[in-house]
Parts: structure tokens; C-alpha cells; sequence
């Protein structure tokens, strides 16, 4: 059976600090490398018919 292991990111918080695509894309296709797909995205945030925060769901497996 597979088994996997989950990580989330926000744009609001930690290493981003509100929606910067380029560095979202950039950080997104650095994990992807490391073996991580992204599975679901979020608005965190929504005011004044925009979008102002992200939560990221991810997940990779995890080899035994």
C-alpha cells in the first residue's frame, strides 16, 4: 500500500508574504523536484472581489 506525506503552504504567511507568482512558481517547481505535486489550492483571503492569500496543499510518497 502507498503511503504519503502532506505539507502545506500559505502565502500569507512564512517564507511568502502575499501573492508574488513568479516567487510562488519558483518556490512550487523547487519542490516539485523534490518529488512533491500539488493537490489543492485555497483562497484564504477574499476581499473587494480579490483574491489576497493562498493555502497550498501538497504531497508526495513516501518510499519504504
Amino acid at each position: 500500500m502507498k503511503h504519503f506525506e502532506y505539507r502545506l503552504l500559505d502565502t500569507v504567511s512564512g517564507f511568502f508574504s502575499g501573492i508574488d507568482y513568479q516567487e510562488l512558481t519558483n518556490h512550487l517547481n523547487a519542490l516539485g523536484r523534490e518529488g512533491w505535486e500539488v493537490v489543492s489550492v485555497v483562497d484564504t483571503i477574499f476581499t473587494s472581489h480579490q483574491t489576497r492569500g493562498l493555502l497550498v496543499t501538497l504531497k508526495r510518497e513516501v518510499l519504504a
